[in-house]
């Protein structure tokens, strides 16, 4: 029963409920144990010839009253209860949510995405039934079980139900045992379901690769088999399961064979009238609820706890990015200054990062070049604190990044990343996703300075024209411009354009590049890339190789002395010369 013990905190939020719900079900307990004495009364008086007309219709309307006394009752405690569940699984699950949002990259770089889903419904669903009817199911159980053993204890026969109750521990022993094997199973069965439901995820998103490299076979095999371990762990906790009702009937049925032997034998001793047998009978028929509902309740109770602890788990992760609460309100502006001496993802990994000094005035722009894996998309990373700088500093307006509160640093920044990611909605939608409120004017401006505009309007429907999930119906270099077009709406202090030209040809590179530089006078920009001549522009430009700086300065500096800037911008010239016939 532990997880009612963790789940105390939000019983004790909701127990104005909670504690409703348990005295209309004590009521409905109580109006239970009426008609088995009154069955027993009549049973007594057509034994004794007694039985009367008006008698048996005052029977018949106190059994009507209760009746319909326990239908309202019902109602509301299921009101009361089952509604406090479903609270409870819409505060947790906005919890998780909220938690989701406030991971750094780290925390998925660990997790698989099918596996949070599967936290974020399997799990809360397992969690809410045990507010639900993990709370019915015990209260009910206590409750109507207690009262009928008082009442056949007290007014019928304590000899009786003492020798009736005789089996009872050995279904205590055997359901608990039961409900530590389904413990373990259930934990099993959900982690098969989290992998099934991220191999899902993974396939309908990278459903053209699949196509592209004609791996459908291979894949729905893999899918196939998955799924059978889901079915086999999940048959595995059907059979615990299955193994509490026959239990529960067989102490059932051994308690209702005392009760009637040795209840025959009371009333051949006169120490029971038949009708206290028949009472007494019908009294243990209501037990055979509570049994049950205690073998359920295991279930329920097993489910709900293994669930919890998945869910409690991924909630009790920190966040790596810690913010201080009197952290700067202002949004800074636009001049930068590293100071790093190294960085790694892993502390115990080499570095990513090492030696990492420059300067960048307010409305320069900054070209970052390189190798790829030489650092260039983790030097843009650290200064929107995507992860956390421990030996060295990070200086906006002179001032450390890690002073800023995180909104107002994201504030002065707007980010174009390597992974385009477009959501499920309209293209005009996805270009005013960091600025709802835009205009069409600014929305089409930006589109234009992105050179996508040409494009947008050659769709049917122009920009209501639906992308599909993760931008799927446009090409690559139309997914890059759309990005662009997002991020130049924002108009930031900051602007990263993080490799986000390699989608486009050479012309369409060079008027984002001119546009850029007409749109963003004033303003700092970021630009990393492979093709120096997105950057050849730049103020000030890097060469990162294994994380360090091996070059720095201007392009006009960098193309006259010998290394890995002249090489590769002396090759690519070539290639450009002969892609266009010299």
């Amino acid at each position: 029963m532990k997880v009612f013990i963790d789940l105390m905190w939000y019983f004790k939020m909701e127990w104005r409920r909670y504690l409703t719900g348990i005295l209309l079900l004590a009521i409905v307990s109580f109006c239970l144990q009426v008609p088995p004495k009154i069955v027993g009364f009549t049973v007594d008086h057509i034994n004794k010839g007694t039985l009367s007309k008006q008698l048996l219709v005052t029977y018949i309307s106190v059994l009507a009253a209760l009746a319909l006394l326990m239908y309202v009752l019902r109602f509301f405690w299921r009101v009361m209860i089952y509604g406090s569940s479903t609270k409870l699984a819409l505060l947790l699950r906005n919890r998780l949510y909220d938690h989701f949002t406030n991971m750094s990259p780290k925390f998925y770089q660990k997790r698989r995405i099918g596996d949070l889903m599967a936290h974020s419904t399997n799990d809360l669903q397992a969690i809410e039934m045990t507010a639900g009817e993990g709370i019915l199911t015990l209260v009910d159980s206590l409750l109507l079980g207690g009262m009928t053993l008082i009442t056949m204890f007290a007014t019928i026969s304590w000899k009786l139900t003492l020798i009736s109750l005789l089996p009872m521990p050995m279904m205590a022993w055997l359901t608990s045992k039961y409900g530590s094997m389904l413990h373990q199973q259930f934990h099993k069965a959900q982690e098969a379901f989290s992998m099934m439901n991220d191999k899902v995820q993974e396939s309908i998103s990278g459903v053209r690769v699949i196509k592209a490299f004609g791996q459908e076979e291979e894949d729905v095999d893999e899918f196939k088999e998955l799924s059978k371990d889901v079915v086999r762990k999940n048959v595995k906790v059907a059979k615990i399961d299955a193994l509490f009702d026959p239990t529960i009937f067989i102490i059932v049925g051994l308690s209702f064979f005392l009760s009637v032997a040795f209840g025959s034998y009371f009333v051949v001793q006169g120490e029971l009238s038949i009708g206290q047998v028949v009472s007494f009978t019908t009294y243990l028929g209501l037990l055979i609820w509570p049994m049950l509902a205690f073998g359920w309740l295991f279930n329920i109770v097993e489910r709900g706890r293994a669930s919890y602890d998945r869910v409690s788990a991924l909630l009790k992760v920190d966040e790596s990015i810690k913010e201080d609460e009197t952290g700067l309100k202002i949004v800074p502006s636009g001049s930068i200054r590293f100071q790093l001496e190294h960085f790694s993802y892993d502390q115990t990994a080499q570095s990513t990062l090492e030696n990492i000094c420059f300067e960048l005035e307010k409305g320069k722009t900054l070209g970052i070049v390189g190798k790829t894996g030489s650092g260039k998309t983790t030097l843009c990373k650290l200064l929107l604190r995507e992860f956390e700088v421990k030996n060295g500093q990070i200086y906006l307006d002179e001032k450390d990044i890690n002073r800023f509160a995180l909104h107002s640093l994201r504030e002065a920044i707007g980010y174009v990343p390597q992974d385009h990611f477009l959501f499920s909605a309209t293209i005009l939608e996805n270009i005013a996703f960091g600025k709802y409120n835009a205009s069409f004017k600014e929305i089409k401006a930006a589109a234009k300075a992105a050179a996508i505009h040409a494009d947008i309007v050659q769709f049917k429907d122009g920009y209501e024209t639906m992308v599909g999930e993760r931008g799927v119906t446009l090409s690559g270099g139309q997914k890059q411009r759309i990005s662009i077009a997002r991020a130049l709406l924002l108009d930031r202090e900051i602007l990263i354009l993080d490799d986000s030209l390699s989608a486009v040809d050479a012309r369409t590179e060079e008027r984002i590049v001119e546009n850029l530089k007409e749109k963003r006078k004033g303003k700092t920009t970021i630009i990393t890339a492979h093709r120096l001549s997105s950057i050849d522009h730049a103020d000030l430009i890097i060469v990162l190789d294994n994380g360090k700086i091996i070059q720095m300065g201007t392009h006009e500096t960098l193309i006259n002395e010998d290394g890995w800037y002249k090489d590769t911008y002396n090759r690519q010239a070539l290639e450009s010369l002969i892609s266009q016939g010299g």
